[in-house]
C-alpha cells in the first residue's frame, strides 16, 4: 500500500494541470490513467477532429479556387491517409507532450490501469493499493449507443472510430443532427463523401433559436449534405453490402455504406466502484457536486465531463482552476460564477455565449434583440464568405447583456468580444462604444448593439 497526498483519477484536461498544482506545492500526487493521458480533447475530440476540419476547409477553398482568380490544372483529390497522418500526429504530438509534463513532476506518479475505489480513501489499479485524503475525479465520458432496433445487426461507429477512419465512406450516413454528428458530416462531404444527417428533432441541433438552426441547415443543405429531420422511428437492416436506416413512418429510406452514431455522450462513472466510496450519481450517472465540485463524500471532487456541469474542454480546465483556487490559493470559486461559451466548428463556425433569445424570452424579462446578416460584414464579403449572421440578445430594463450569437466566418473567436464583455458584466452601452478594429469581423458587434428592437 502506497501513501499520497492526492489520487487523481483521469488525465484529461483537468487532472494533469491539478497533479502540476499539487507538485508544486510539493505534495506527494498519483495521477492514474487507464487508456491515454490527455483524455477525449487531445486524443478523439478537439484535437483530431479539428485537425480533420482544417484538412476539409483547405479542399473546400481548393475547390473554389477560381472565386478567387486561382486556376488549378487538375481536380480536388483527397488523399485520406495523409490526411489522417497529420491527425495522428496532432494529437501524438500532443499526448506525448502531456506525458512528458507529468513525468517529469518530481512529485508526481503516473500510474497506467484501471482505478476502483476499494472505500472512500483507497484505490486499487490492479495489484496495487494506493491511500490518500483527497481524490479527484476526472474520468470523462464515452458516446452514447442508444438501442435502436437493428442496431447490434449492422457496423457503426462513434467519433472515437471515425477519427481512425483511413478512407472516404461511398455514403455516410450521421445519426444525430447536433454539434459532433455536424461537424463530421461537413468535413467528410467535403472529403468527398455522400452524406445524409438523420435527427429525431424537427430541427437541427434543438438547443439553438430557429434562425440559427434553419441558417446552419441552409448551410449544410447548400453543400449537398441531405437533412431528415423529425425521424422518430429510426431502425437498421443489412441488404448486402449496403446498411438500410429506416426513420418514420412512410418515409423513404436511407441506404449508405456506414453509420456514425452522434446521440449524445455518458459519463465514465460506471465501472469505478463509487458504491464503496458512497459516492452519489444522478439519474443519468453523473457524479452529483456542489458549487465548489465536492461530492458528497468529504474529501473527494469530481472535474470534468463526469460532473455533468459542462461538456467542454475549457469547462473542465475551469473545473481545474476554481478547485486549484479554493485547495491552494484561499479563495472561494464557484461553478456557479462561470459564464459559459461554446462553439460549433462547422463552416462557417458558431459561436455561442449566455442565453439564447428561448431562453431570454422564458426567463420574464424584457428583451431587445437585434441581428445583422454576415453579408452586411465587410470582412466577411472579402473573404467571400458570407453565409450566415450575427445576433445579440440584452435586456431591456437594466442593459445588460443577456448573450450572443455568430453563424459566421471567425464566429468561433469573434464571439470573446461578446463574452468578455459579459464576463466583467459590462452592459451593452459599453459595447456601443467600443471601437473595435477595422476591417474585422468583431467590429461589427457594436453595429449590432445599434440595431436591438423589443421582441
Amino acid at each position: 500500500m502506497t501513501a499520497y497526498d492526492a489520487i487523481i483519477i483521469g488525465a484529461g484536461q483537468a487532472g494533469p494541470s491539478l497533479a502540476g498544482r499539487f507538485n508544486d506545492a510539493g505534495k506527494k500526487v498519483a495521477i492514474i490513467e487507464r487508456k491515454h493521458v490527455g483524455g477525449t480533447c487531445v486524443n478523439t475530440g478537439c484535437k483530431p477532429t479539428k485537425t480533420l476540419v482544417a484538412s476539409a476547409y483547405a479542399a473546400h477553398l481548393a475547390r473554389r479556387g477560381a472565386d478567387y482568380g486561382v486556376v488549378l490544372d487538375s481536380a480536388v483529390k483527397i488523399d485520406m491517409p495523409a490526411v489522417m497522418r497529420r491527425s495522428h500526429k496532432v494529437t501524438l504530438d500532443s499526448r506525448k507532450g502531456n506525458e512528458s509534463w507529468l513525468e517529469g513532476m518530481p512529485n508526481c506518479t503516473l500510474i497506467r490501469g484501471h482505478a476502483r475505489f476499494e472505500d472512500k480513501n483507497t484505490i486499487r489499479v490492479g495489484d496495487e493499493i494506493l491511500t490518500a485524503p483527497q481524490i479527484f475525479l476526472n474520468v470523462g465520458g464515452r458516446a452514447t449507443i442508444p438501442d435502436f432496433p437493428g442496431i447490434n445487426d449492422i457496423p457503426y461507429m462513434t467519433n472515437s472510430d471515425i477519427v481512425m477512419l483511413d478512407r472516404v465512406p461511398k455514403h455516410l450516413i450521421v445519426i444525430g443532427g447536433s454539434y459532433i454528428g455536424l461537424e463530421f458530416a461537413q468535413m467528410y462531404r467535403r472529403f468527398g463523401a455522400e452524406v445524409t444527417v438523420v435527427e429525431k428533432g424537427s430541427r437541427l441541433v434543438g438547443r439553438e433559436d430557429e434562425d440559427i438552426s434553419d441558417a446552419i441547415r441552409e448551410i449544410l443543405e447548400a453543400e449537398g449534405i441531405t437533412v431528415r429531420t423529425g425521424s422518430d422511428d429510426i431502425r437498421f437492416r443489412k441488404d448486402g453490402e449496403d446498411i438500410v436506416v429506416h426513420v418514420s413512418a412512410g418515409a423513404p429510406e436511407v441506404i449508405g455504406s456506414d453509420v456514425l452514431l452522434a446521440v449524445g455522450r455518458r459519463p465514465n462513472t460506471d465501472d469505478l466502484g463509487l458504491d464503496k466510496a458512497g459516492v452519489e450519481l444522478d439519474a443519468r450517472g453523473y457524479i452529483k457536486v456542489d458549487d465548489h465540485l465536492a461530492t458528497n463524500v468529504p474529501g473527494i471532487w469530481a472535474l470534468g465531463d463526469c460532473n455533468g456541469r459542462g461538456a467542454f474542454t475549457h469547462t473542465a480546465y475551469n473545473d481545474f482552476e476554481i478547485v486549484a483556487a479554493n485547495l491552494f490559493d484561499s479563495e472561494n470559486r464557484k461553478v456557479s460564477d462561470r459564464l459559459v461559451g461554446y462553439a460549433l466548428y462547422i463552416d462557417p463556425p458558431l459561436g455561442r455565449v449566455g442565453m439564447s433569445e428561448a431562453e431570454a424570452k422564458k426567463s420574464g424579462r424584457k428583451v431587445l434583440v437585434s441581428r445583422l446578416p454576415m453579408k452586411r460584414v465587410g470582412r466577411a464579403v472579402e473573404k467571400g464568405e458570407t453565409q450566415g449572421l450575427m445576433k445579440f440578445i440584452a435586456d431591456a430594463d437594466t442593459r445588460e447583456i443577456l448573450g450572443a450569437a455568430i453563424l459566421g466566418t471567425s464566429g468561433d473567436e469573434s464571439i470573446h468580444g461578446v463574452l468578455d464583455m459579459m464576463n466583467v458584466k459590462a452592459t451593452y452601452d459599453q459595447l456601443r462604444w467600443a471601437v473595435p478594429i477595422h476591417p474585422t469581423v468583431s467590429e461589427f458587434w457594436p453595429t449590432v448593439v445599434l440595431g436591438m428592437k423589443p421582441v
